[in-house]
């Protein structure tokens, strides 16, 4: 930390690795007074308009007093930004706080040669974030009217801003809380600028390999090799110290050396030389770097310094970085043809993308697709995935018209909470397949540098299926479904027909569809194959034809034994055939061939026409049933993410603001009954309010109070539900009555020490449930839900998801625990009012989602009947909230 002298600490938290509007990237800070000799160097190197449009008049150069006023600041009243590029100064930002505390003046100065790269609205971003931890809710803003950059920054920030001209000036004033159409503008820009940085990786303009090497076997040998028989469509530069010759072309020694541009940099030299090539990089104008070279995190602590510094010394030159360790990049685009990468050749043209984390899982997934014979767009293998990710891959296959479906294998996740943003959003126009371990997010693989889960088990495979991915566990079972939405058409339903020459075989797979929540419409076991190939192949294509004219039918699979004088590639193309023409998907599976030479994995037919075929017809099932699920998803209405009626976030925020003020450190803060029954009141959640007392006489007058009849119960937590254990005694009609219950009861609890007793209104009968919320590391907010006693207590019957919600969501969430049947009438019992516990679900949610502060919250029970939900008891525990890995405003992790 380094504290300003006289004023506040300096605010760490707040520096970030930021995306610029073209790709290329730059290092976001708070300033200090260090910076003033930079400050006038960016003040000088600005033109006279530019000066002019900043402070309405010209000035040469600032004097020591306005230095010392502009990098002096306290970091709450007065807050300043710098963003960076090769410690230059090329953007500053800053607001300072007007008489009414919740106002401030913000003001921006970008340099000229890096104007539209959208510098200005990601100050804009950083500072509205700062100014609401320092309680600021509305910019104001003075701009001269022809100083239209500036005006556009503030008018498609997505704020309300209202305008008006006076005295040459146009005054600007908003509110900065966030809107959804403000987090729609900060999406979208994200989207545009982390799609741009990975596309200029993925189809760079020339290529230098540095450390490339003549010695056959070497990682630079074979990747110079691979780029250049990859057919390459820009120029390959070698650089290697040592060779004047390499691959047949011309070496050259250092990068500086070089004649023309290089965009992209595939780096192969041993560790300790890698941040000698990254600053030859940096001087040389490199937009990205792809790091093969290993000894960073996979090295443990000292290796993850190395990576820290290789990012940061990255991206403050405005570079992205694949890797460390990583396997390298592919794109199959003509236009392209880029194999930057260990595989030995170019694969196969076609519409998935692939995405994988370490090396070693990088080889298997590709060598898993390439031998089931899968074309693919683009392949990239981020190693110990220091900067680009997953996340920023998916921002790239949303505009990609070469990808139709997307494959990824993730072995940790850093930002889940963005991941479940972009998934969601990327799912509705393609497949993602996401392959990942039980026990990702609990502990980290070698090389990765995140932070692990303490949410329950199962919240991270329900933030999977609320965002609509298909999740599978290994690689193989990705390349099965990969095989199905690359070049089938999704099913429109779970109606399955089933092709087989095996009666026995046809059973056996309808059985297994079932299992997998498929409806089996069509059972066909009479296909002859014996009658040869000539009469064989009509009769089974008209067959699947007619059968697939259904529209009970929505997908076919042929399960099928060797048959004589029949090719697995000739039936292979009937069943493409018929694929194609209904316009619904098919899969076979090929059971019982044993000559190794015959294939039956993998994409079969002719080059136009190819189907999914399996060795195993449980695989096939198992792929389909995953497609019909995602498709069913897909056609849904997920609803919107609705604040609910009645919601009041910055009364929230300003209690909370006041409980915390004597929460120190790590320290958690139990509100006692009334205060959490005051914060949950805030969204909505009323608690039905309870008394304590210390004699009968005061218990009555509680009950008089509260309204009778009255519940008698113990506060003690593992009592307090207990009817059978004598914590709870209910429908207490009058004050005899009453005084009687808690001489009784004192009595029945003496067992157990003396636990506090109080009384509480009556509350109409119904299914008693329980809700909980808590602020994981990993995740954020996760809230669950599940149905009271034995069901969560024992068998562990939760629902989890991670805000925001839609209403989908929601609709989702309270059927999701296996007891939730009892909710619908179950053994004749009346059903349960659903929509008064979904609404209550969407208010602890929007809570969560609002206040990271909030460390737990548990509604228990909760009472839903007839009509309406009544909640008994809260617990909520308050504390000072780590950073979000998803927050208001754009930056990079790491």
């Amino acid at each position: 930390m380094v504290d300003q002298p006289g004023d506040g600490e300096y605010p760490e938290h707040w520096e970030a690795d930021v995306v610029l509007r073209d790709g290329g990237t730059a290092h976001l800070r708070p300033i200090h007074p260090t910076d003033a000799d930079a400050v006038q160097a960016f003040h000088v190197g600005q033109s006279q308009d530019s000066i002019y449009m900043r402070f309405f008049a010209f000035k040469a150069r600032l004097s020591s007093k306005e230095l010392k006023r502009f990098t002096e600041v306290d970091y709450k009243d007065r807050v300043a930004f710098v963003i960076t590029i090769r410690g230059e100064i090329v953007g500053i930002g800053r607001y300072d706080r007007l008489d009414d505390p919740t106002e401030a003046e913000v003001a921006f100065n970008i340099a000229d040669s890096h104007q539209g790269r959208g510098i200005g609205s990601i100050l804009l971003e950083h500072l509205a974030a700062a100014a609401h931890e320092n309680g600021i809710r509305r910019f104001s803003a003075e701009v001269l009217p022809e100083n239209r950059k500036m005006l556009t920054v503030f008018s498609e920030a997505g704020y309300d801003v209202r305008r008006h001209f006076d005295d040459g000036v146009v005054s600007l004033e908003f509110n900065i809380d966030p809107t959804e159409k403000s987090r729609a503008v900060m999406e979208s820009r994200e989207h545009r600028a982390e799609a741009r940085s990975v596309r200029d990786l993925l189809t760079p303009s020339s290529i230098a390999v540095i450390g490339a090497s003549r010695k056959w076997g070497t990682v630079g040998y074979q990747l110079l090799e691979h780029i250049i028989e990859g057919g390459f469509s820009g120029p390959v530069y070698a650089i290697n110290p040592e060779a004047l010759e390499l691959a047949g072309m011309m070496s050259f020694g250092k990068l500086s050396e070089v004649p023309d541009p290089v965009q992209l940099a595939v780096v192969a030299v041993p560790y300790e030389e890698v941040p000698a090539v990254v600053a030859d990089c940096a001087a040389a104008g490199v937009r990205g770097l792809v790091v093969a070279s290993a000894g960073f995190a996979d090295d443990g602590e000292r290796g993850l310094l190395r990576q820290r510094d290789l990012v940061r010394q990255a991206r403050a030159s405005g570079m992205r970085v694949i890797g460390p360790a990583s396997l390298g990049i592919v794109n199959t685009n003509p236009d392209v043809s880029l194999n930057a990468s260990m595989a030995p050749t170019l694969p196969l043209r076609g519409g998935l993308g692939l995405f994988s984390q370490s090396a070693a899982i990088g080889v298997s997934l590709y060598a898993a697709s390439s031998r089931r014979r899968l074309g693919l767009s683009t392949f990239l293998s981020a190693g110990n995935r220091a900067d680009v990710s997953g996340n920023d891959m998916m921002q790239y296959w949303e505009d990609d018209p070469d990808t139709t479906a997307v494959g990824l294998y993730l072995e940790s996740i850093g930002n889940p909470r963005k991941f479940s943003r972009l998934a969601r959003r990327l799912a509705r126009t393609r497949p993602v397949i996401v392959a990942k371990s039980d026990a990702m997010g609990l502990r980290l693989p070698p090389g990765h540098a995140v932070r692990t889960t303490q949410a329950p088990a199962g919240a991270l495979d329900a933030m999977l299926r609320q965002s609509g991915v298909i999740r599978v566990e290994t690689i193989e079972q990705l390349v099965d479904v990969a095989q199905v939405v690359s070049a089938q058409p999704l099913p429109a339903g779970p109606g399955l027909a089933i092709f087989s020459n095996s009666q026995a075989l046809g059973k056996v797979v309808a059985d297994s569809a079932s299992s997998q929540g498929l409806i089996v419409a069509e059972l066909v076991t009479g296909v002859d194959f014996d009658a040869g190939q000539s009469i064989a192949l009509p009769a089974l294509r008209a067959s699947l034809l007619k059968t697939l004219e259904s529209d009970a039918v929505h997908s076919a699979v042929a399960a099928l034994l060797p048959a004589r004088g029949l090719t697995v590639d000739s039936i292979a193309e009937v069943l493409a055939e018929c694929s194609a023409t209904a316009g619904k998907p098919v899969v076979a599976a090929f059971t019982g061939i044993l000559d190794p030479s015959i294939s039956v994995e993998g994409m079969l037919g002719s080059q136009e026409r190819a189907v999914p075929c399996f060795s195993n017809p449980g695989a096939a099932v198992a792929a389909l049933a995953a497609v019909a699920r995602y498709s069913e998803w897909v056609s849904r209405d997920q609803g919107h993410f609705v604040e609910p009626e009645g919601c009041s976030p910055e009364l929230a925020r300003a209690e909370i603001e006041a409980l915390l003020r004597d929460v120190k450190g790590e320290q958690l803060k139990k509100l006692n009954p009334a205060a959490a029954a005051s914060l949950l009141g805030h969204y909505g959640i009323r608690v039905l309010p309870s008394v304590g007392f210390d004699n009968p006489d005061q218990a009555v007058e509680a009950a008089d109070a509260l309204g009778w009849p009255v519940v008698l119960k113990t506060t003690d937590p593992a009592l307090r539900h207990r009817l059978d254990l004598g914590g709870v005694r209910l429908d207490i009609q009058d004050a005899e009555s009453l005084r009687q219950n808690v001489l009784q009861m004192r009595r029945v609890l003496s067992h157990y020490g003396d636990p506090a007793l109080e009384v509480q209104s009556m509350a109409p009968v119904g299914q008693a449930c329980t809700f909980r919320a808590i602020e994981d590391p990993l995740l954020g907010p996760v809230i669950s839900f599940g149905l009271a006693g034995d069901a969560v207590n024992l068998l562990d019957d939760w629902a989890h998801r991670v805000p925001p919600l839609s209403a989908a969501d929601v609709d989702d969430f309270i059927r999701a625990p296996r007891a939730a049947q009892k909710l619908f009438g179950y053994q004749g019992l009346p059903a349960v009012d659903v929509k008064a516990l979904e609404d209550l679900a969407g208010r602890l949610a929007w809570l969560k989602d609002n206040h990271p502060e909030i460390a737990l919250v548990e509604l228990n029970p909760v009472l839903c009947g007839t009509s309406g939900a009544t909640t008994l008891a809260a617990d909520v525990r308050i504390g000072n909230a780590a950073q979000r890995t998803d927050s208001a405003r754009r930056a990079m992790l790491g």
